[in-house]
């Protein structure tokens, strides 16, 4: 890396963001760390090399208040300076994640000095089963000391990493993590019932009706009552329930956009110190009986954190959180294509901070990479993973040596589609993940899992269109079949079928040409699995993947 170089940006191409590093487009092949694991530099240095083995470019990590702030007003960053040397010198970048008020919904990572003065820092309270006030000893989103205390830490953060990272290894930062109330839809303490039974925002108001067209479906579905509502009189408005009705959505409406607000402030002010990209996580919702894990799911609010930038109220948190270029989504379940259009909300870039590291997780990645365009994917717990989990290596690896190809494609607004075919299913079950099919400019394309004599696998990658009749393919476990769409033309064939390898200057070189049982005589463009499965067939016609990259040109005539 260079000694300094032009502060992280992101900066938009027609209709795709792209994050700028070092002034060139930068595809983020991330990975989480464990919440822990970036307090310890000693700790860190133990594991820059395995992360660096797995195709990893870009580290993210906690950075939790109590850790800089210990004692208030006197800030250590000591350990964060040494961790961002340690990354700098294995060519790695950093997200760093700031843990301050809210980490997964709680207030953990407060400093003790925080947690211990409840009088100047107040808490939310939710009722129990009986209705009583308990205390969830989670930072009160109501209260200007917590937000002013949080947001000087914050500031401090960015001022150092400005001052002392002129080499630009931290190229993001993340503001909280996964904010919401975790206990309830909605804060049950004195301030925060006076203000809910109060006149709801006269701002709130005016964006709903005035943006009302560009408004999320997911939202509007939660404010009929407010639609028939007349709000030109003069004099006050009504309360939040009076406003939206008597719902948990208003509960959640009224927990996000004061969210937004606090969240607003802790980001603008580090923003004044330090430009670097800005952005929040996001707890998706989810049906209640899900079961996947900690960090996702729940069907309402209060089972998932309340407030947070779900689809209900992400139109809020764009509006009142403006100093933060994008909401993300922690997506660890298996509906890729639908949350990632909901993410592309109002034309904000996508970024996955969170998703499994599994080999599900590694062939799903190639899904927001591919087809929506995402600034990069990162697989939580990096540093612990095993080395039964190959996939998201394969895949780091590969993406990471065809990078500049896909960002190029992406800069020219060339057509592409990211797959992810997981194991099949047993016999009479319903497919998860079915043959993909797009129609592009002169053809329609059926991508389906690879072509085996045996039991097919699973396959991820990406198919590029580079023209009309050629296509670039990067992956395994998936076949390409062509048709045209001028229904006159009946009969398509392959011209030429090349292996692709990557040279060291970035280029891609000419290795095999692949016919005969590899396009199954023109059929197909095959890219193999490592090894495909021969079934009881004793001629080996499938051959197994090699460099995973292949230029295929198709061609169309009459029958």
């Amino acid at each position: 890396m260079s000694t300094v170089t032009q502060i992280p940006r992101l900066h938009k191409v027609g209709n795709t963001w792209e994050l700028l590093v070092d002034g060139q487009p930068y595809l983020i092949l991330g990975g989480e760390l464990q919440n822990s694991s970036l307090s310890s530099y000693r700790y860190m240095d133990t594991v820059w090399d395995k992360i660096s083995r797995t195709g990893v470019n870009t580290v993210l990590g906690g950075v939790g208040w109590e850790e800089i702030e210990p004692e208030e007003g006197s800030f250590d960053f000591t350990n964060l300076s040494t961790v961002i040397e340690g990354a700098r010198e294995h060519d790695i970048r950093l997200i760093l994640l700031w843990f301050g008020s809210w980490k997964n919904g709680k207030s953990t990572y407060a400093p003790s000095w925080v947690k211990r003065n409840p009088e100047r820092f107040p808490r939310m309270y939710y009722k129990d089963k009986f209705g009583r006030p308990k205390n969830s000893g989670v930072l009160s989103v109501f209260s200007n000391e917590c937000s002013q205390a949080d947001a000087k830490a914050f500031s401090k953060m960015l001022d150092f990493i400005a001052e002392n990272d002129k080499q630009r290894t931290v190229i993001m930062v993340q503001v909280e993590n996964e904010p919401g109330f975790h206990h309830s839809a909605r804060d049950h303490s004195a301030i925060a019932t006076n203000l809910f039974s109060s006149s709801v925002p006269r701002d709130l108001v005016n964006f709903l009706t005035e943006d009302w067209n560009a408004l999320h479906p997911h939202l509007k579905e939660n404010l009929a009552k407010f639609k028939t509502s007349d709000f030109t009189k003069e004099g006050s408005l009504p309360s939040w329930e009076d406003t939206f009705g008597v719902s948990v959505w208003t509960d959640e409406l009224f927990m996000a956009y004061h969210y937004a607000l606090y969240v607003e402030r802790v980001a603008s002010a580090g923003r004044e110190r330090y430009s670097l990209p800005l952005y929040t996580n996001v707890w998706l919702a989810g049906p209640s009986e899900q079961g996947i894990g900690p960090a996702t799911g729940g069907a309402k609010p209060g089972e998932y954190p309340s407030g947070g930038g779900v689809s209900t109220v992400l139109d809020i948190w764009q509006k009142f959180a403006p100093t933060l270029d994008f909401i993300a989504p922690d997506l660890y379940h298996a509906q890729t294509d639908e949350e990632c259009e909901i993410y592309k909300h109002k034309g904000q870039a996508l970024f996955i901070p969170e998703q499994r590291r599994d080999d599900f997780g590694g062939r799903r990645l190639w899904v927001p990479i591919g087809s929506h365009k995402a600034l990069g994917t990162s697989p939580f717990g990096i540093d612990t993973q095993t080395a039964s989990e190959l996939v998201l290596a394969e895949s780091y690896q590969l993406l990471g040596s065809v990078a500049s190809h896909v960002l190029e494609a992406r800069r020219k607004s060339k057509k592409i589609v990211g797959i992810a075919f997981e194991h099949p299913p047993p016999a009479g079950m319903k497919d998860p993940t079915p043959a993909v099919k797009v129609r592009w400019t002169a053809y329609e394309l059926t991508i389906s899992r690879a072509f085996t004599l045996g039991i097919q696998g699973p396959g991820y990658g990406l198919v590029i269109e580079q023209s009309p009749t050629t296509f670039l393919l990067i992956g395994k476990g998936f076949k390409v079949e062509w048709k045209s769409n001028d229904k006159n033309l009946a009969y398509t064939d392959i011209i030429r079928f090349t292996e692709k390898s990557v040279s060291a200057s970035g280029a891609l070189t000419s290795e095999r040409w692949l016919n005969g049982d590899e396009t199954q005589h023109g059929a197909f463009a095959n890219m193999p699995n490592n090894r495909p499965d021969q079934g009881e067939e004793w001629v080996p016609v499938t051959i197994p993947a090699r460099t995973a990259i292949a230029e295929v040109e198709v061609f169309s005539i009459e029958d």
